[in-house]
């Protein structure tokens, strides 16, 4: 038996994750929060890339810290019950080429929201759109990625789809527009309990508090009263 305990950061993405999978597999765990501008001394020595999501697992012979949230997902379909990954190994290649998709897409929202002026808000927001493009080629007829079964990639697509609650009340930048697929995808997934409960309750609060303090262009046309 081990115990498990999720380093966690309010807002990040790739610890939500984590969070999903360990709910799915109905295994318990313990969650805990830092900040990481202010990261304590017991967390820099656990994890030697200063990010989270770091998972420490307790066992009876001996304790291991694993980092990287694409690790940890791997480390829990090898030890945990409830696989999310499917059984064949071409369709189980295919869908971790689609969580790399995923994590693409994260750093492409990070070029939005940290984009310095107009027009390069207006170009980021136009790749973005081109690879949501992709995505509503590949989606069957859904709820999920794969139809009715959820799995891993969609673990990492509902933290990509939740900033856009709160990109949603700054503006219509057309990402998503126009998507039926993606749109109906993301409906399903914000809906899910695990996905609905890895977050806090503040998030969206978080997230805008977030985006206000960027100084970006997106952070100026932030509406003052939100």
């Amino acid at each position: 038996m081990s115990n498990l305990t999720l380093v966690s950061h309010h807002l990040c993405p790739y610890v939500q994750r984590a969070a999903i999978a360990l709910v799915e597999k109905a295994v318990p765990y313990e969650r805990i929060y830092i900040d990481l501008a202010n990261k304590p001394d017991w967390f820099k020595a656990l994890s030697p890339l200063g990010k989270v999501p770091v998972l420490k697992v307790v066992q009876a012979d001996r304790d291991a810290a694993i980092f990287e949230s694409a690790v940890i997902l791997e480390y829990l379909e090898e030890t945990q019950p409830n696989p999310l990954h499917p059984a064949d190994a071409l369709n189980r290649a295919e869908h971790r080429s689609w969580i790399e998709f995923g994590s693409s897409l994260l750093n492409g929202i990070w070029e939005f929201y940290v984009a310095p002026d107009e027009e390069t808000l207006t170009a980021k927001a136009m790749s973005l759109a081109g690879r949501f493009e992709r995505l509503e080629g590949r989606l069957g007829d859904g709820p999920y990625f794969d139809g009715q079964r959820f799995s891993l990639v969609d673990a990492v697509f509902g933290p990509v789809f939740r900033y856009f609650n709160v990109f949603d009340r700054i503006g219509d930048f057309g990402i998503l527009e126009g998507k039926r697929k993606v749109a109906a995808w993301r409906k399903a997934l914000l809906e899910r309990p695990s996905i609905k409960g890895a977050v806090t309750t503040d998030y969206e609060a978080r997230l805008w508090r977030f985006l206000e303090a960027r100084r970006s262009h997106l952070s100026r046309i932030i509406p003052k009263t939100a």
